[in-house]
Parts: structure tokens; C-alpha cells; sequence
């Protein structure tokens, strides 16, 4: 369909703050998503736009972090691996089941991510310090549970994707022991992947806008680099102040819509 000059605008806008936000925590598709609804594109046609579009916008973060991923290379394959076999099985049920099929659930896990990311210090602490005591060392992966925890959201992620990096940041934050900047980074790349495998099916399986699609994707290019710029600098507090407010509202217009 064609947009007038200001849907145009306000798609292009969507795009570079939504790349911006998934740099830094995620959740950008809850930006860009009203905004293609408000332009008169189907649920189903402006959710795989959506996904299409925010793959460069995912590239570019994680470009933007690469000084965070150095020394990461096998957690990322490891997990990057997991994340793409389920933001394929998202992508599929996206054009299987109803466009409503996650919208009790998912204002819950959002909110438990939060708790998580909330607590995660307390936690964490805790966890090592049982782990002195017991003379035990953490996995430096996050082990199995980590691997089931993402699968489960990169299914999601391939299916709608909304605050799908809160998912990411509370799970890693909580089962690998590292710093969260590094962790944000390993997230932006797990973001490209589950995004990427989603859209290479639907251009070949799904309807898509491409004027939408391409406004996105050069919004979100631009915003990527912006988030990035950002979100190295914020402090572990800071950041963590962020994602949490950032779910906030994500919670709310799940709910509210």
C-alpha cells in the first residue's frame, strides 16, 4: 500500500527510535508495531514487516557492541545456535495460530523478567555464594536451563518479539556470571539472529509491505548506532533502571491494547 509523506515520516521514526530502544534494552517493536497498525497494514502483514525491517537495526547494536563481545565467541555461537531454531519455530507459528495466541501470557513473563532483573544482583550473589560453599563453579554459558530459558523466548521473539530483549537480559543477567553490559551485547547479537531466521522465512512464505519494510530498516540501522552510543555508557544501575522501566510500559500496553 502506498504512504502518504507524513505515515512515511512517522514509520522512518518508529524505526530509529525502535532500533535505538532494542540496542539498549529491547522492546522496540512496541513503537513500531502501533504505528504500522495506524498506517492501515494488517496484524499479520505489519508483524513480519516489523520483522523484516528491524533486522538491520539488530545488526547494527551489535556492531555498535563489539568491543563488549570480544572474548565471547563460543557463548555466542552456543547460544546464537539456540536462538535460531526458535525464532524459526516463532516464525512458523506466527502464520499457524491466531494473532492473539500469546497476548495472556506474555504481560506475565514480562513481568517476571522484571522481578528477575530487579533481584539479580541479590540472587547472584547468593548463588555464588552457595557456590563457595559447595566448591562448585558456574557454567560459564549458563548451562541447560540457560539454553531452555532462550529457546522459549527466541520462540516468542520469532512470533512477535515485544520486550523479547527483557526476556534475554533477565535470563542471562541471572545465569551467567558476567558484567551486564557484556551480557547486553551477547543480547543484541541473539536479537540479529532470532530476527534474521524470521524474515528469511517470511519473504518467502508471508505478505510484507517493502516501503515499510525498507523505512524501518534504515531507521533502525541509524538507531542502532544511537542505542549503542548510549547504552555502553550507562552504569550497571543505570541500565538495569532502564530495562525495568522499559518492561514497565511494555506490560502496560500489552495489556491496555
Amino acid at each position: 500500500m502506498a504512504l502518504s509523506i507524513w505515515e512515511a515520516l512517522a514509520v522512518f521514526g518508529a524505526g530509529t527510535a525502535a532500533g535505538a530502544i532494542n540496542t539498549v534494552v529491547g522492546s522496540g517493536t512496541l513503537i513500531t508495531f502501533p504505528v504500522l497498525l495506524a498506517t492501515g497494514l494488517p496484524p499479520i502483514t505489519a508483524n513480519v514487516s516489523n520483522t523484516l525491517g528491524l533486522v538491520s537495526g539488530s545488526v547494527s547494536g551489535a556492531i555498535g557492541y563489539r568491543g563488549e563481545l570480544k572474548g565471547q565467541k563460543n557463548r555466542v555461537l552456543r547460544l546464537g545456535g539456540t536462538a535460531l531454531v526458535g525464532g524459526l519455530v516463532g516464525a512458523i507459528l506466527l502464520l499457524s495460530l491466531p494473532s492473539d495466541a500469546f497476548d495472556a501470557i506474555v504481560p506475565v513473563l514480562i513481568g517476571i523478567a522484571l522481578l528477575l532483573v530487579l533481584l539479580q544482583p541479590r540472587i547472584a550473589a547468593a548463588v555464588q555464594r552457595r557456590r563457595e560453599a559447595n566448591g562448585t563453579e558456574a557454567h560459564p554459558d549458563g548451562g541447560p536451563v540457560l539454553l531452555v530459558g532462550l529457546f522459549l523466548a527466541s520462540v516468542y521473539g520469532g512470533y512477535f518479539g515485544a520486550a523479547q530483549g527483557v526476556l534475554y537480559l533477565s535470563l542471562m543477567g541471572l545465569l551467567i556470571h558476567d558484567t551486564l553490559q557484556r551480557v547486553n551485547a551477547v543480547k543484541n547479537i541473539l536479537g540479529a539472529v532470532v530476527n534474521g531466521v524470521a524474515a528469511v522465512f517470511f519473504l518467502f512464505v508471508a505478505d510484507f509491505d517493502w516501503t515499510a519494510v525498507l523505512l524501518i530498516a534504515v531507521g533502525s540501522t541509524i538507531g542502532g548506532q544511537i542505542g549503542a552510543k548510549v547504552g555502553r555508557r550507562l552504569s550497571p544501575t543505570v541500565l538495569r533502571g532502564v530495562i525495568i522501566a522499559v518492561g514497565i510500559v511494555a506490560i502496560l500496553q500489552l495489556t491496555l491494547r
